[in-house]
């Protein structure tokens, strides 16, 4: 190519020197000429990369089962490195197209070699988003915050990019820009300030396992409560359950609190906390045409029976007056209640019986005698956990009265009606 050039450039000379033009107009009409040529060498040479690119490489690749090469082509890396060979046709030409400017070429040299830079940052940095692109869909790395290491590669490239401009630019050592930024390091530390703290929170937060992709979080400070979809260098993108999307900072992952619910996801249980509240007014001792009545509940009738045998061999051995009701063991109308609650949860195909399970009174409040149901559900997905939950709490709610118990609740409008009319 460049013996070519040679060639064209003799040939425009003699032209210019047969058409008769003067000494001082000679050197510039010849680099318009040979300008002409090299541009349009230029053009037709990217012409052909270009083609290649997006018809033969095109056709070949998209015949292919990878899905690898098909993110090269949707990312131009291809095309981008098209732009290399006229930048390199310049480079190489500009000796003999700028001999009679000494001057000009050193500046021409500098514009050419930090386009080729930049093409070739250009070109790297597209081959890393088809890596991260790859990477983010393996199994292996589905979970984990690549999006950070990926930007913070990408920040040192644009850096390293940069000086390497400069030092040709300025015809400096990179070695002197890099001492530049050693002695600007409090600026530099100010100005990448989150970069910094975004990249150590996500290199924790990674180690530790604190948080991946997918997971469910909630971070009140914030407001956020739903699945994480995003994990970058300086942000946490959170997906609420109201589709709205919240922003954190990275590092407030590591500095703030906040609840992660992939243990419960993983546990395949999740938990049920809540109370009924018994009006303290209705509990009573039970007596002997009561208990006949609760025997013939079909969850209660050999906890009645086992009950009543240890009660009344309790009561003998210790020679109780049975004829009145406070007098030794007797069973509570809350008590069978208590144990019909915790039957009815061991017999429920929606609780799981190898976790926690059980039916606890907590103290007295001035709602009432708070019954609490702590267990868990055979399921974490949400509409299958709150559809077990509130089949359990309906019917708890309707079989309360069987037990002669009310549930407590303030007093409303037809409550303050019934009792002025006495019904």
């Amino acid at each position: 190519m460049e013996n070519i050039m040679e060639n064209i450039d003799r040939w425009v000379e003699k032209v210019i020197v047969s058409m008769g033009v003067s000494e001082g107009g000679a050197p510039y009409l010849r680099l318009l000429a040979l300008l002409l040529v090299v541009g349009l060498l230029s053009w037709l040479f990217f012409y052909i990369a270009k083609r290649l690119a997006n018809g033969l490489l095109y056709r070949y690749i998209k015949r292919t089962q990878e899905k690898w090469d098909d993110l090269m082509l949707d990312s131009k890396i291809f095309s981008r490195l098209a732009h290399i060979v006229p930048a390199a046709i310049v480079r190489v030409m500009a000796p003999i197209l700028f001999r009679d400017f000494e001057k000009v070429l050193p500046f021409v040299i500098k514009l050419t070699d930090s386009y080729l830079i930049i093409v070739i940052l250009l070109v790297i940095v597209a081959l890393l988003r088809v890596a991260e692109n790859v990477l983010t869909k393996s199994k292996a790395f589905v979970d984990k915050p690549l999006s950070s290491y990926f930007q913070l590669i990408r920040i040192i490239l644009y850096i390293a990019a940069g000086i390497l401009i400069l030092s040709v630019l300025l015809g400096k050592s990179p070695v002197y820009f890099l001492s530049a930024f050693g002695a600007m390091t409090a600026l530099v530390m100010l100005i990448f300030k989150d970069t910094i703290l975004g990249f150590v929170a996500s290199v924790q937060i990674s180690t530790n396992d604190m948080v991946r992709i997918g997971d469910w979080v909630e971070m009140p400070k914030f407001n956020a409560d739903g699945d994480v979809i995003a994990i970058n260098l300086n942000t946490v993108k959170v997906q609420n359950w109201d589709k709205t999307v919240t922003t954190i900072p990275t590092y407030y992952f590591i500095t703030d609190s906040f609840k992660n619910w992939r243990g419960m996801k993983e546990s395949g249980g999740r938990r049920i906390k809540r109370a009924l509240y018994v009006n303290a007014r209705t509990v009573k001792f039970v007596d002997p045409q009561t208990r006949s009545r609760y025997e013939r509940y079909h969850l209660l009738k050999d906890y009645i029976t086992e009950k009543q045998t240890e009660i009344e061999l309790f009561n003998r051995e210790h020679e109780v007056d049975t004829s009145v009701l406070i007098n030794g063991r007797r069973m509570t109308n809350i008590g069978i209640f208590r144990h019909y609650v915790e039957a009815y949860l061991r017999n429920h195909p929606g609780i799981r019986k190898d976790m926690t399970l059980m039916v606890r009174q907590l103290g007295v409040e001035d709602r009432g005698i708070p019954i609490e149901i702590y267990c868990f559900t055979t399921t974490t997905v949400w509409t299958q956990y709150e559809r077990i939950q509130a089949d359990i709490f309906d019917h708890l709610l309707a079989a309360v009265t069987f037990f002669d118990l009310e549930v407590f609740q303030q007093p409303s409008g037809s409550d303050i009606t019934r009792a002025f009319s006495g019904n």
